[in-house]
């Protein structure tokens, strides 16, 4: 017959053998991935026009450095056809035009403090972001949705047929209101609107080499085109596409 301390032990061994099992059961649990449907969901949800998408904050601090982003810049045009995050777009966009300081200095030099560039990015794939057209706003770091359609196929066509802006993730699109510049510089104004165009595309150009991300600028294209497929406004003249992918 079992001694009354060997039934304590067996109880006792019972309770702990129960306990693991259920801790293990737990921790498995908790590592399942979310259900494909939860994910497809987010993935694609509908974002309608007029609403707008707070996009991430920018990281200030990288494994890259300046003088290794200048070594590696180059001009990309074949993209492997991943899909970005919405990280990427956000630190892509904050090295255009960012805000970095509280008067409303930017990541881009501007003649006079006068800022007359304004973004748009044509959304094809990416992460958590519908496709179609959105302008960003540097004050919120947000974007806002001003077209319900994937068109860049349509701009790669008035950008005279250049594949890399249809088969890319996402095509950055400046454009200046010069009348904030000439207002103060006379025609002289457009010259360094054109410039600053220039400066804000090489931040473009240094973030995607820290991303490991692919990118051109473009510059032939028909401006009129451009303005009507983007919805843009009337004093908005585009002065670059950049298309933006996954290295092919």
């Amino acid at each position: 017959m079992p001694t009354k301390t060997t039934i304590i032990g067996v109880i006792v061994a019972l309770v702990i053998v129960t306990a693991i099992a259920t801790t293990f059961s737990v921790l498995i649990q908790q590592e399942q991935p979310k259900p494909l449907e939860t994910m497809e969901t987010k993935d694609t949800q509908k974002i309608e026009v007029g609403e707008r998408v707070k996009l991430p904050e920018p990281r200030y601090i990288s494994n890259t450095s300046v003088e290794e982003a200048l070594s590696q810049r180059r001009s990309i045009r074949a993209y492997s056809g991943g899909n970005l995050t919405v990280e990427e777009v956000s630190q892509l966009l904050w090295a255009a035009q960012g805000i970095t300081a509280l008067w409303g200095g930017r990541t881009a030099p501007s003649a006079g403090a006068l800022y007359p560039l304004e973004l748009y990015v044509v959304v094809g794939d990416v992460e958590g972001i519908d496709k179609g057209v959105y302008k960003y706003s540097r004050e919120e770091h947000d974007l806002e949705k001003v077209k319900d359609s994937d068109i860049r196929a349509e701009l790669a066509d008035a950008a005279v047929r250049q594949e890399c802006v249809r088969d890319a993730a996402i095509d950055i699109v400046f454009t200046a209101v010069y009348e904030r510049t000439t207002r103060k510089y006379g025609e002289r104004g457009i010259r360094y609107a054109q410039m600053e165009a220039g400066h804000a595309a090489q931040n473009v150009y240094l973030q995607a080499v820290s991303l490991d991300l692919g990118t051109v600028v473009i510059g032939a294209f028909v401006d009129g085109e451009v303005r009507e497929i983007m919805n843009m406004q009337e004093q908005e003249s585009p002065r670059y596409i950049m298309p933006v992918g996954r290295k092919g």
